[in-house]
């Protein structure tokens, strides 16, 4: 099992939520978070006073699939995520060791 952990841009969250519904991707945790990478920020202009904006708002979103959907998990993400222009956003695949549905006790791959 893994846990495929994506940064994207706001704008994008549902078309990327349709194309892992396509795949059979029966769930996902999304989370606002704010960052940086290559883009580092940029300058804005309130009240006549310039200031720098740092961090930028992107959307967290996390989804724990079988090994065997790894794969299409990553192309479907990368595929409606995709802008072209910088601050698209990466994939992290993590190993997940262990999950357990805590309503029925469920472990492993039945527990997706």
């Amino acid at each position: 099992m893994k846990l495929v952990s994506s940064i994207i841009k706001p704008f994008k969250l549902d078309d990327v939520r349709e194309a892992l519904s396509e795949i059979g991707v029966t769930g996902i945790t999304v989370i606002e978070v704010k960052g940086f990478g290559r883009q580092k920020g940029h300058t804005e202009l309130y009240r006549g006073a310039e200031y720098v904006v740092d961090f930028l708002p992107k959307i967290k979103l996390e989804a724990a699939v079988d090994d065997d959907k790894v794969d299409q998990v990553i192309e479907a993400i990368t595929s409606a995520a995709k802008t072209g222009k910088i601050g698209d956003g990466k994939i992290f695949v993590y190993d997940l060791c262990q999950v357990v549905r805590i309503r029925t006790g469920e472990t492993g791959s039945e527990a997706l």
